[in-house]
């Protein structure tokens, strides 16, 4: 393969490439959910937005829906919880914990305009989630939705939209050959705990069973209590002989941690443990080219300079534990550690996708 540097025993079996390297906002429609017959004659048709940061007249908002609607709206946005708001797409991730914080610290919203005030939204995007709440998808349009094929290819097994939605913490595990590495992020993408162990005795000679069960059972003693232990999920043939070996210890590796998982955090006998789809956690973050997927170490790297740059990153790593993570960063730049790099960045795409069902 032209460009690639393959690695197989000893490191882990992966291709690493190089990595490679918005359109007119859609016009305000006629209070979508509703007959023609219904639709409130206070919205104003064939509205046009040219400029994001034209200042509108203080009641704009206000204009476009009636007082009946301005009160159905601000009820929600005054009462509903951070989960009840994600209800609404367009809520989905951080603006409705923005919203939910800036309630908290500035009071309930006295009219739409003040809704500006919140960040992510500016007037084209309050509009949107305005009539988000007004228009929410009917039962019947989601299940029309490809959503649930989408996850039945992303993640293993079926699992229930509630329990996804009701998610808070997570532990997204990604192994090798030669380590595992785990993060613990919460519905915030706040980087709770990142680790990773390299010091096993794992494809050493034969394959013990018992040595297995040693290793793996030490790693899980160390991880915390969290909603779904998130696997990653090779697509390396099995039709490839030459791959036995390799594929027999990610095999043995899946099957362990599946049963110990399940057995230490089992909840009502639900299912605790999932496998995520590799090249869609790639896909999400535009590190495939073609069928390979290239390393996603600079993207952490981006994200832990943004955590310290910018006041609303798009992954929070606490300020008491910051240095100890770009110090361990630090320290495996010059290696090919992809399992750390990548236990992070399938945490963070775990939420994006399967819960928030948005892009960032």
């Amino acid at each position: 393969m032209s460009g690639s540097v393959l690695f197989t025993a000893g490191e882990r079996w992966r291709c690493f490439l190089t990595p490679s390297r918005s359109s007119l906002f859609w016009a305000l429609h006629n209070f979508c959910c509703r007959k023609k017959s219904t639709t409130p004659k206070k919205i104003t048709p064939n509205v046009t937005f040219c400029d994001e940061n034209a200042k509108e007249s203080e009641n704009a908002l206000d204009k476009l829906f009636s007082s009946e609607q301005q009160a159905s709206i601000l009820h929600v946005l005054n009462t509903a919880s951070t989960k009840e708001l994600e209800a609404f797409r367009l809520l989905r991730g951080r603006r409705s914990i923005n919203i939910v914080e800036h309630r908290e610290n500035f009071g309930p919203f006295q009219n739409l305009e003040s809704l500006m005030n919140v960040p992510l939204l500016k007037y084209k995007s309050t509009v949107q989630v305005c009539n988000s709440i007004l228009c929410p998808k009917t039962g019947r349009e989601k299940r029309k939705s490809p959503e649930n094929r989408f996850l039945r290819k992303l993640l293993k097994p079926d699992i229930e939209r509630e329990r996804l939605k009701a998610v808070n913490s997570i532990i997204s595990i990604v192994f090798g050959t030669r380590r595992i590495a785990w993060a613990h992020l919460d519905r915030k993408l706040t980087v709770l705990d990142w680790q990773q162990s390299d010091r096993w005795s794992l494809m050493r000679g034969i394959y013990s069973s018992s040595v297995y069960l040693e290793e793996i059972s030490s790693i899980i003693s160390k991880m915390p209590k969290a909603d779904f232990y998130v696997l990653e999920k090779t697509g390396l043939s099995i039709q490839n002989s030459s791959l036995f070996p390799i594929l027999l210890h990610f095999h043995i590796m899946e099957a362990m941690l599946y049963a110990l998982l399940n057995k230490t955090f089992a909840q009502d006998g639900q299912h605790q443990v999932l496998s995520m789809n590799r090249n869609a956690v790639g896909k999400h973050f535009k590190l495939m080219i073609g069928d390979s997927r290239s390393s996603g170490k600079e993207l952490v790297k981006q994200f832990l300079s943004d955590s310290i740059l910018k006041a609303d990153p798009r992954v929070f790593f606490p300020s008491d534990k910051i240095v100890h993570y770009r110090h361990m960063f630090l320290s495996t730049e010059l290696q090919r550690v992809e399992e750390l790099y990548d236990s992070l960045l399938q945490a963070i795409a775990f939420y994006e996708l399967a819960v928030f069902d948005s892009e960032p």
